[in-house]
């Protein structure tokens, strides 16, 4: 099963860490990231750049809007993911302890979800479910 491990840290802690501690937290990512891709359980990882460089994308009523930064202010920003093969959520768990950052910062363990599967669970393909998407105006929830 795949899961996606969001690792979660405070860029102003990162910031005032010293040039090499900073390099040992970054070289302790690379180095994790190639001792699971070795072992068969790395899918993908990242880093994210600075929180800053982001930009939200909403679509309202057929109307793109865009606005700096990310959609919510938080103490922990996502710096980046590593993306996993495990048997299950515990291994899941075991696999991000291991993250550095989970030392220094969190990290959130979600599986990840086969939409194809669940439309076809659904009785529904994935043009028909698009096709009925398009064909009904977007509605926003109430606040």
């Amino acid at each position: 099963m795949k899961y996606l491990c969001l690792v979660y840290n405070e860029e102003k802690a990162l910031a005032a860490m010293d040039k090499s501690d900073f390099l040992a937290l970054v070289g302790g990512h690379v180095a994790y990231g190639d001792e699971l891709r070795q072992n068969g359980h790395l899918i993908a990882t990242e880093a994210l750049e600075r929180v800053h460089t982001a930009t939200t994308v909403r679509v309202r009523n057929g109307k793109v809007s865009t606005t700096d930064g990310p959609f919510a202010e938080t103490k922990e920003q996502l710096g980046g993911f590593f993306l996993v093969e495990a048997r299950d959520d515990q291994e899941a768990i075991r696999l991000a302890a291991g993250i550095p950052s989970a030392q220094t910062g969190s990290i959130e363990v979600r599986p990840i979800r086969d939409c194809h599967q669940l439309l076809a669970e659904a009785g529904v393909s994935p043009q028909e479910a698009r096709a009925s998407r398009m064909a009904r105006p977007s509605k926003r929830a109430p606040s």
